[in-house]
């Protein structure tokens, strides 16, 4: 009967696994002798024989070798290696099941003091990579994937580069679908990307590419969730090169699932917000990337087709902390950044957004004294949207008490801060008047200065400042057309409710007057001039009102100089009106460039009665005898607060 082992010796197997060097060295020397004597008689099948006997002695090979792989003396670990290389040589696929053993001492060994034994362990490692890529068939990736991913985070160079080798191997097996165990290397492969050594960090590098591209191929196999939280872990990195490929990453992942990243979208804002205010060279594409991101994410939200999907899936509490939180940066870019997409939020979510509106609001208030004008702007536009937002769908009226609420927060902001009322406060009434009702903007603010302010100075510089703008202003163009149409009872009205508070700056009064044509009450309200304080700054007012008169917006007033209209009714009481201004005024440039024009003034008004009845102010119903007694009260009222100011301030510096 044939041994067993033929045509090895039956001897000489036992040996092959004896604890003496000796022994294993005298059969080793026999199967030398075996396979080259088969080999002189090319007798092939002979030495295929022998090395199917091999496989079955693999286990008895390799687990002694593999203990002396962890010898103290380098030589024992260098001829262990050797050795390794041999039997792996010859068995093959047998190998396979010893991988996670000799991977675990090869990611040891790669690290070795010694050059030689790294050598003979690089030997070995591109050996049992070749023969993985030949069997992937029998290759167990379950197995083999916590061993990656324990010393995927080893900071040590050497096995860095060799996990890094390992992962590229494995994913350009077509066998192999690394994409499903991506989850468990990606963290590792990004923290990897901080090493200093730069070739690590090329095949990091190379390594992302190339899962990137797999996925961009087939995204079935990937885990989009968990993959997704690393990438914004990773892209808040401070490390530029980790942050670029993380974002990268974030930018195509958003281009691949669509509203399926949603749930992520807070996430998403924290990785890609700070990166707007990026400007140096270096960090353009960082910047590009992220600004890309933010582009599909807004495209995302605005979908038509999948909204009530996006609904569903967005966490608008959780975006909402993060967007509020980036209000506060130090960024303009960032901050108009959020601004649209709280904008964005409200456009297309505005009943699910309602919960948030209180806070939001009082967040935006902060954000209205910036130094940036763009975003301060852009702030306006999201508070003008809350507040069209909270208006009633089922009624035109506006809502008073939104209105009434936000301008009264507003005009608190204007009296807290005096360089914010003088630096902002024009340019955010300005743009409130586009993007909302500037009639109900003026009315509300009237209604406020008028009922709450008791501040008396601060109601004349706010007024003041609100008819600079009503009169300069092309935004205000339609609100100035309404007040000149004074017979219209409208126009009637909403003269009359900013007459008392625009009783609180008597040359705003004036101006009011001229422009919604009350002529005759303009040249009685100068006669009370003589009762009024004049000071330089009343005298300077006058003398802005007097160029005024000599622009385009009031070109209408001049051609009424020269009228027949009403019976020169309106031509007569505005000239006795404009020579009570003029005689108000010091003989300054305004005083001349107004007698100038007076002078142009046909000299027959005033030579035949003037029928009151005739004019447009009589016309408009208004109770002007009501409104000169208000006037007189509101003056009254600044000239006490004045006295007993004087007063105070005597006191003091008597003390």
């Amino acid at each position: 009967m044939e041994s067993p082992y033929a045509p090895l010796s039956e001897s000489a197997a036992k040996a092959l696994g004896d604890k003496m060097y000796d022994k294993r060295k005298v059969a080793s020397q026999e199967i030398e002798k075996m396979v080259t004597e088969f080999n002189l008689k090319n007798n092939s099948a002979q030495i295929r024989k022998l090395i199917e006997d091999s496989h079955k002695y693999v286990n008895e090979l390799v687990t002694p070798i593999l203990h002396c792989l962890n010898d103290q003396d380098m030589r024992v670990r260098y001829f262990a290696c050797e050795s390794l290389y041999n039997v792996v040589k010859v068995s093959r696929s047998a190998i396979i099941p010893f991988l996670p053993d000799l991977f675990s001492a090869l990611s040891r060994l790669v690290a070795d003091n010694d050059q030689t034994v790294r050598d003979g362990s690089e030997l070995l490692d591109r050996l049992l990579k070749d023969i993985v890529t030949e069997s992937s068939q029998s290759f167990k990736m379950e197995a083999f994937i916590p061993l990656l991913k324990e010393r995927i985070y080893v900071k040590n160079s050497f096995v860095r580069q060799y996990v890094i080798s390992w992962i590229s191997i494995l994913n350009a097996v077509p066998e192999i679908n690394m994409v499903l165990y991506l989850t468990d290397i990606i963290d590792g492969l990004f923290t990897m990307l901080e090493d200093n050594t730069q070739e690590i960090q090329r095949m990091c590098e190379t390594t992302l590419t190339q899962f990137l591209k797999s996925i961009r191929n087939d995204s079935s196999s990937v885990c989009m969730e968990d993959t997704i939280n690393t990438l914004i872990t990773h892209a808040q990195s401070p490390h530029e090169q980790i942050k670029s490929i993380a974002l990268t990453w974030i930018r195509e992942f958003v281009l691949i699932f669509g509203s399926n990243v949603l749930p992520y979208a807070s996430g998403i804002f924290t990785a890609i917000l700070p990166c707007l205010e990026y400007n140096e060279d270096s960090m353009k594409n960082i910047k590009e990337c992220a600004v890309s991101v933010n582009k599909s994410m807004m495209k995302l939200v605005s979908s038509k087709e999948h909204k009530t999907q996006n609904i569903e899936q967005i966490d608008l509490k959780s975006i909402m902390t993060v967007l509020s939180r980036y209000l506060s940066h130090n960024s303009a870019q960032t901050k108009i950044a959020v601004l649209e997409w709280i904008y964005h939020l409200l456009i297309n979510f505005p009943n699910e957004m309602s919960t948030h509106l209180n806070e939001l609001g009082n967040n935006l208030l902060g954000i209205l004294s910036d130094n940036s004008d763009d975003v301060v702007l852009k702030c306006i536009s999201v508070l003008a949207e809350i507040v069209n937002s909270q208006h009633s769908k089922e009624t035109t009226d506006f809502n008073k008490a939104n209105y009434r609420k936000f301008l009264l927060s507003l005009i608190k902001l204007f009296s807290e801060d005096k360089s914010f009322l003088d630096n902002r406060a024009s340019l955010i009434i300005r743009q409130l008047c586009v993007l909302l009702n500037a009639e109900y903007i003026y009315l509300t603010f009237s209604e406020i200065i008028a009922e709450e302010v008791t501040n008396l100075k601060f109601a004349s510089l706010i007024v003041r400042l609100l008819n600079s703008i009503l009169l300069t202003s092309s935004e205000l163009f339609e609100l100035r057309s309404v007040l000149r149409d004074i017979p219209n009872e409208k126009s009637a009205k909403l003269f009359s409710k900013l007459y008392l508070s625009w009783c609180h700056c008597p040359v705003s009064t004036l101006s009011l007057c001229l422009l919604a044509q009350s002529y005759q009450h303009v040249s009685e309200l100068v006669v009370l001039f003589a009762d009024v304080e004049i000071t330089l700054e009343l005298l300077s007012e006058i003398d802005k009102l007097v160029q005024l008169i000599e622009t385009p917006i009031f070109a209408s007033l001049r051609l009424t100089l020269v009228s027949k209209a009403n019976n020169c009714a309106d031509a007569q009481y505005l000239a006795h009106a404009l020579f009570g201004i003029l005689m108000l005024l010091p003989q300054t440039d305004a005083f001349r460039m107004l007698k100038n024009r007076l002078q142009c003034v046909p000299n027959y008004w005033g030579q035949q009665p003037v029928n009151e009845k005739q004019s447009l102010q009589y016309k408009s119903n208004i109770d002007f005898i009501e409104l000169t007694l208000h006037f007189k009260k509101i003056q009254k009222a600044h000239r006490d607060q004045r006295v007993q100011q004087r007063k105070r301030s005597f006191l003091v510096n008597e003390h």
